[in-house]
């Protein structure tokens, strides 16, 4: 029962977070939305710091165990870029709920002033790294490991983009198809 309880918590925690924003995060707000007491909630999180953190590690393991499936599907394959392409999207379009992706990205944010939620977001990005490293590398990609943050800052900045503005026009697969074919191409002096 303590474990569901705790698992209700911090997904009524992570929904809150992307519907209202961190700042807006009260105790009486996430009991009444996990429909515990408030001080069933204070039993199991003692700081809404100690919440955050767990939510965000919630989040990360998740995460984690979905794209470890992923990389598996694409390390040491061959793939065309159509095809790894149609994984990427797959991998794109299978994420969370709108709610979910946005407390994914303010968590991340206030990653940056809490050093405590440091470590499971650079955890989170070493696992993206690790799924687009494997996906370059199956195009035949040179220097895939190098490449793939560069790859994983695009889709989130084309996330965020497409959160913030609500525009449905913008196409992973299309920014992913120039990316990639851009990489194929000699730099120019």
């Amino acid at each position: 029962m303590s474990a569901d309880v705790r698992t209700r918590i911090l997904t009524a925690t992570l929904e809150l977070i992307g519907e209202r924003g961190i700042g807006s995060l009260t105790n009486r707000i996430v009991a009444k939305a996990a429909n515990v007491s408030l001080g069933t909630l204070t039993y199991h999180f003692a700081s809404q710091e100690q919440l955050l953190g767990e939510a965000l590690q919630a989040f990360v393991d998740e995460e984690l165990d979905r794209l470890s499936v992923i990389a598996a599907q694409l390390e040491g394959a061959t793939l065309s870029v159509d095809e790894a392409l149609a994984h990427a999207r797959d991998a794109i379009e299978t994420r969370p709920s709108r709610h979910a992706q946005t407390a994914q990205l303010e968590l991340y944010l206030h990653a940056t002033r809490n050093e405590g939620l440091r470590e499971a977001a650079a955890r989170c990005y070493a696992a993206y790294d690790r799924v687009a490293a494997a996906a370059l590398k199956a195009i035949g990609v040179p220097d895939a490991e190098r490449v793939a943050p560069l790859l994983t800052g695009l889709v989130d900045g084309l996330e965020l983009r497409r959160l913030a503005t609500d525009d449905p026009r913008i196409d992973f697969a299309a920014a992913l198809t120039t990316f990639v074919k851009a990489l194929g191409s000699s730099p120019t002096p």
